[in-house]
C-alpha cells in the first residue's frame, strides 16, 4: 500500500464512523432479525410472519411516537418564533418612533437659534430705546435753554424809562447837529431833525434839562441793582441758524447730496492706495458751494434722516467700488457710517445681501467711531458678523490712543484712522495717551494686520514727523482736497443684453442616416 493510500484510509474511516454511529442501532436490529428470522422463516414460516408483523407494528408505534414528539417540538418552536417576531416588531416600532422624534441635539440647536434671534431683537429694541432717550434728552435741554433765556427788555426797560426817558427824547432830537460850534450843518434830507437852524450845543443840552421836571430823580437811579444774567445752557443745536433747517432738508430730499472722494496716500512715496467717501450737501442750488457734514449732519440727526443718508451714500459708494474693480484697481474705498445706523437692522442686512451677491465689494470698507466699537451689544455683533470677511471694517474718530490690537483684530477691523493732531500733539490732560509710546503705536497695530492712517494732515511740515512715528498712510488737504465723483461714474451702466444661443445647423436626413451607419 502506498503512503497516499495509507493516509486516505484513516480519513475514510473517520468519515464513516459518525454515519455508522448514527445508524448503529438499526443495523444491529437488522442483523439480529436476519440471523433470527432467516432460519425461522425456513423452519417455521408462520411464526416468522407473526414476528415480522409484530416488529413492523412496534416500528410503526415508535415512528408515530417520534412524529408526535417532533410535532410538539415544532409547535413550541413556532410559538417561540412568534414571540420573537412580536418583540422584533415592537423594537422596530420603537426605533421608528425614536427616529421620527427630534434628537436632543437638534432640539437644543433649534432652541439656541431661537434664543439668539430673540437676543438680537432685544438688542435692537434696546438700541432704539437708547436712541429715543437721546433725542428726548436733547429736546428737553433745548426747552430748558429756551426757558432759561433772560428777558432783558421787559424787565429793565420799565425801570429806566420813567426816570430818564424824557431826557433821552430831546437829546436825540439834535443828534445830527455838529459837536463844534460854527460847523456846517449836514444835509437836511438825511438828518432826522426838523429844525435847520444851527444851535450851540450848550444851549441844546440846557434847554431840555430845564424842561424836564423830574430831573432830581436821576440821583437814585444808579442805586438800582443790575440783575445778573443767569448762565444759559448750550443745547445741542446745529452750527447754522434754525431758519436754514428747512433749506437743508429740502436740499437733502432733492438732488443736493453729493459724494466726494479724498485720497489716502502712502508715506513717504505718496502713492494713492485708498479713497474716503465724504458726504457733501449743496444748499441753495447747483451753484452754491457744498456744505460740510458739520453743518447739515446735526440737522439730519434731529429729523431722523441719518439712516437714509447712509443708505444713499452706501449705494453710491458701491457704484464707485464696482467702477474701481472693473478698472482692475486695488484701491480701497472707505465710508464713515453714522453710529445711529447700527440701530437700523434693515440697512446692515441689505448691505450684507449686496456684499454676498457682488464680490466686487470686497474693496469697500465701512468705518465706525471708537465709542461705537466699544459699546457693541449682542444684536449689533450679530448684524456685523455676516459682513466680516466680505467687506472691510475701520475705526475712526477715536477718543484716545488706547488700542487693543488683539481685540480689534477679533472684530475684523483692518484699519485705524487717527487725527494727525492727536499723534503729533497729544493733550496731556485728556487721557488720550496709550500705555505704549507713540512711535510704537503704528508698528504694534501693523503686527496684528491693522494699518494706521493719519487724517486731517493740513500742514506739509507735519509729514516728516509722521514718517518718524512710522505712520504708513496719511490723508488730508496737504496731499489732496476732496473732489466730487464724475457724473458718468455714478450713472448706472446699461444692462448687457444676453447673446442668444446659436441656432442648430439643419442637415438633411440622409447625412444623419450616414452618420448612424
Amino acid at each position: 500500500m502506498s503512503p497516499g493510500d495509507r493516509r486516505a484510509f484513516p480519513a475514510g474511516v473517520q468519515t464513516m464512523v459518525p454515519v455508522l454511529g448514527r445508524y448503529a442501532g438499526l443495523l444491529t436490529v437488522g442483523l439480529l432479525g436476519l440471523v433470527v428470522l432467516g432460519p425461522l422463516a425456513v423452519f417455521l414460516p408462520l411464526w416468522s410472519a407473526l414476528t415480522l408483523g409484530a416488529a413492523a407494528a412496534l416500528a410503526g408505534g415508535l415512528a408515530l411516537t417520534r412524529i408526535a414528539t417532533l410535532k410538539a417540538r415544532c409547535e413550541k418552536l413556532s410559538g417561540e418564533v412568534d414571540l420573537l417576531s412580536r418583540r422584533l416588531l415592537k423594537v422596530e416600532t420603537a426605533a421608528a418612533t425614536a427616529a421620527a422624534q427630534p434628537r436632543p441635539e437638534t432640539a437644543e440647536a433649534a432652541l439656541r437659534a431661537q434664543i439668539e434671534e430673540l437676543t438680537v431683537e432685544f438688542g435692537l429694541l434696546s438700541g432704539i430705546v437708547r436712541d429715543l432717550t437721546t433725542v428726548v434728552s436733547a429736546q428737553d435741554a433745548e426747552i430748558a435753554g429756551l426757558k432759561a433765556r433772560p428777558e432783558i427788555a421787559p424787565e429793565i426797560r420799565p425801570a429806566i424809562t420813567p426816570a430818564i426817558g424824557p431826557a433821552i427824547a430831546p437829546a436825540e432830537a439834535p443828534r445830527p447837529l455838529p459837536a463844534v460850534p460854527g460847523a456846517a450843518l449836514p444835509d437836511p434830507a438825511v438828518a432826522p431833525s426838523p429844525q435847520p437852524v444851527p444851535v450851540p450845543p450848550p444851549q441844546v443840552q440846557a434847554a431840555p434839562l430845564e424842561q424836564v421836571p423830574p430831573r432830581p430823580q436821576l440821583a437814585p437811579a444808579p442805586s438800582v441793582p443790575a440783575r445778573p444774567i443767569p448762565p444759559r445752557p448750550i443745547p445741542p443745536r446745529p452750527a447754522i441758524p434754525s431758519a436754514d433747517e428747512g433749506a437743508i432738508v429740502a436740499a437733502f430730499e432733492g438732488d443736493g447730496l453729493e459724494i466726494h472722494l479724498q485720497p489716502v496716500v502712502t508715506l513717504p512715496q505718496r502713492k494713492v492706495v485708498a479713497y474716503e467717501a465724504l458726504a457733501r450737501l449743496r444748499i441753495g442750488g447747483p451753484g452754491a458751494p457744498p456744505a460740510e457734514p458739520d453743518i447739515f449732519l446735526p440737522v439730519l440727526e434731529r429729523y431722523g434722516r441719518t439712516t437714509e443718508l447712509d443708505r444713499r451714500m452706501l449705494q453710491r459708494a458701491t457704484i464707485v467700488a464696482r467702477h474701481l474693480a472693473r478698472r482692475g484697481s486695488e484701491t480701497l474705498l472707505t465710508y464713515g457710517l453714522s453710529p445711529l445706523s447700527l440701530f437700523e437692522p434693515g440697512l446692515l442686512r441689505e448691505l450684507a445681501r449686496t456684499a454676498a451677491d457682488d464680490p466686487a465689494l470686497a474693496g469697500l470698507t465701512i468705518a465706525l467711531p471708537q465709542e461705537s466699537w466699544r459699546r457693541l451689544d449682542a444684536g449689533q455683533r450679530g448684524l456685523l458678523a455676516p459682513l466680516q470677511g466680505r467687506i472691510g471694517f475701520s475705526l475712526d474718530r477715536p477718543d484716545d490712543l488706547r488700542f487693543d490690537a488683539a481685540e480689534l483684530a477679533a472684530l475684523g477691523i483692518g484699519q485705524v484712522k487717527v487725527p494727525a493732531e492727536m499723534l503729533l500733539r497729544p493733550g496731556a490732560g485728556r487721557g488720550s495717551l496709550s500705555d505704549i509710546a507713540l512711535e510704537d503705536t503704528a508698528p504694534a497695530l501693523a503686527r496684528a494686520g491693522i494699518r494706521v492712517v493719519a487724517t486731517g494732515v493740513a500742514d506739509e511740515a507735519d509729514v516728516p514727523d509722521l514718517i518718524d512715528l512710522d505712520v504708513p498712510f496719511a490723508q488730508g488737504t496737504a496731499f489732496a482736497a476732496p473732489r466730487p465723483v464724475r457724473a458718468e461714474v455714478l450713472a448706472t451702466p446699461p444692462a448687457e443684453e444676453p447673446t442668444p444661443p446659436p441656432e442648430p445647423e439643419r442637415r438633411p436626413f440622409r447625412s444623419v442616416l450616414r452618420r448612424a451607419v
